[in-house]
């Protein structure tokens, strides 16, 4: 069996390294080729060129590389024609990917295709799942409400689980080594902030984020700032005024693994969470950390994402659990003055985000022996 396997993110590699494994566990009798990160070629796959080729975001820094990038596109699917494989995967990364696809149906309707993590139609731009159905055959969907919105466009659609959910429970273990290595306190309370991972985000959610660390209510803190090496300068200057003890958890020479394990620590260490919206809160939650979250963008972003969204949050703690449990400020709401009585308010009742939490993880498939092969299975199924 040959897989032709695509991922142009660190997320995706992950998942792909995931995939291999599980297919390997259940048919060893199957041959990988594709673009991969590291974590995908320590698995055995030799990637076609450096996956991060593929890593921009933003108008800004894909018109330099459109060029390069149409050049990688081209490449990519020509070799997918030529060794014609049982199936292609695109993991995530649409932009790239399914254009790889669409080009491959359209150049040899027999292979099939299978894209792993759906769009978050769900939640805007629903008209993305009806162009996908136009190329792809199959979709692995991280989340447990989003096959519907797939099939209903003539996908197949399979909940896969989510990779969060096989992260295991903090130890008081890992908590005590983690308060030894950054000299925390601890007999006293920590906070984790979470002001994005762009420096967009950071210069935007930062500033609201340091207003409400600064009321007296929070002052015997110790604050947590997970983030990434290249981001830690941009913090440090931001973080200058603010009265608290502060530590910056960076992963700096750890491998992505032990670095992934540090920062879910991290979480694990903390009373509560301020943090920018995104997949950030079900890590939160695999850690059991209570949280608020807050978010803005420019205002025109503010009014053109305003207008297209279809629900009325956009945590995904609140989505999965079917609960409004997370105190979220969006858009307009990210203030100062609405955030802080909410952080006080977890603070003071730590507990009552539990349920949430415990049925979030749970509807991802924590606990399920079978997760790890859940995709496998699912893209087996559907060569049959």
């Amino acid at each position: 069996m040959k897989l032709f396997l695509l991922a142009g993110e660190a997320s995706g590699d992950r998942l792909g390294a995931d995939l291999m494994r599980g297919l390997r566990h259940l048919t060893p009798d199957v041959t990988f080729r594709g673009i991969a990160g590291p974590e995908m070629q320590s698995e055995g796959l030799d990637s076609l060129f450096d996956m991060s080729e593929l890593s921009v975001m933003g108008l800004a820094e894909v018109l330099p590389k459109y060029f390069a990038l149409k050049r990688r596109l081209d490449q990519t699917v020509a070799e997918v024609l030529a060794w014609k494989p049982d199936i292609l995967i695109t993991i995530d990364s649409p932009d790239f990917s399914l254009r790889v696809a669409r080009a491959v149906r359209a150049a040899d309707p027999k292979i099939r295709t299978c894209h792993y993590v759906a769009p978050s139609v769900w939640a805007w731009r629903a008209g993305r799942a009806k162009k996908m159905a136009g190329f792809i055959d199959h979709v692995l969907a991280l989340l447990p409400f989003e096959p519907p919105y797939m099939e209903a466009e003539g996908m197949a659609c399979d909940f896969v689980g989510h990779p969060v959910a096989a992260q295991a429970p903090i130890t008081s273990k890992q908590i005590a080594k983690f308060h030894a290595d950054y000299a925390l306190d601890p007999a006293r309370e920590s906070l984790v902030i979470l002001p994005g991972s762009r420096p967009s985000e950071i210069k935007r959610l930062l500033p609201v984020f340091c207003q409400v660390l600064s009321e007296p209510c929070f002052a015997d803190f110790q604050l947590i700032f997970p983030t990434l090496p290249h981001l830690e300068p941009l913090l440090c200057e931001a973080l200058e005024g603010l009265p608290q003890e502060t530590v910056l958890v960076t992963g700096s020479g750890l491998s992505a693994a032990a670095a992934a394990e540090e920062r879910l620590v991290a979480y694990g260490a903390a009373k509560a969470a301020l943090a920018a919206s995104g997949t950030v809160s079900l890590e939160l939650a695999a850690a059991g950390t209570p949280m608020v979250i807050a978010y803005d963008m420019g205002l025109i972003s503010r009014l053109i994402i305003g207008a297209m969204l279809q629900i009325d949050t956009v945590t995904l703690v609140n989505l999965v659990s079917e609960t409004r449990a997370v105190p979220e400020f969006i858009g307009r709401d990210c203030k100062a003055a609405q955030i802080a009585p909410a952080l006080r308010q977890i603070l003071s009742a730590p507990a009552a985000q539990a349920q949430a939490i415990e049925e979030t993880m749970s509807r991802l498939g924590r606990g399920d022996p079978e997760l790890p092969y859940r995709a496998a299975r699912a893209v087996l199924k559907g060569l049959q």
